[in-house]
């Protein structure tokens, strides 16, 4: 069962059919919600809008991987540490219900390479919301899943 689960997730991450042309194509705009205790933010923080503090915006192709984004947040100090773990989730719109939603996506460590390092934007069908990272720092708590090994 547990390689059914694992190939399931592979082609999850899997990049998109047709890669965006990074010389002809304008960069997006995000806004990331940066934690430093490892932990998302919770939803009703962004319904009411006060996720003012911890900030970054930056500009990204749509197809940036998550390991990209990890050496973009690096602008934190607490965030260059080597085996630093940052957890990322898309906050999107809830559709059902006024307010918003956090879903995990994925993981990737300062200095270690991981199974969620090649994970694109699109795979997970993130829409322009938001992006939640839960910055962890080395020692702090045990890897995050899938398998890391170092550079």
């Amino acid at each position: 069962m547990a390689v059914g689960s694992r190939i399931m997730r592979e082609d999850i991450k899997k990049e998109p059919e047709n890669p965006i042309n990074r010389e002809k194509t304008c960069l997006l705009l995000l806004r990331i919600f940066i934690t430093n205790n490892g932990h998302h933010r919770r939803t009703d923080e962004f319904s009411r809008g006060n996720v003012q503090s911890r900030e970054l915006q930056i500009y990204a192709w749509m197809d940036a991987t998550l390991k990209e984004l990890t050496s973009l947040v690096k602008v934190y100090p607490q965030a260059r540490k080597k085996g630093t773990v940052f957890n990322f989730a898309v906050v999107f719109t809830d559709v059902k219900r006024p307010g918003y939603r956090v879903k995990a996506v994925g993981s990737t460590m300062s200095g270690r390479k991981g199974t969620d390092d090649s994970m694109t934007l699109p795979s997970q069908k993130f829409q322009v919301d938001y992006l939640d990272i839960a910055i962890t720092p080395p020692h702090r708590a045990p890897p995050p899943s899938g398998h890391m090994r170092p550079h």
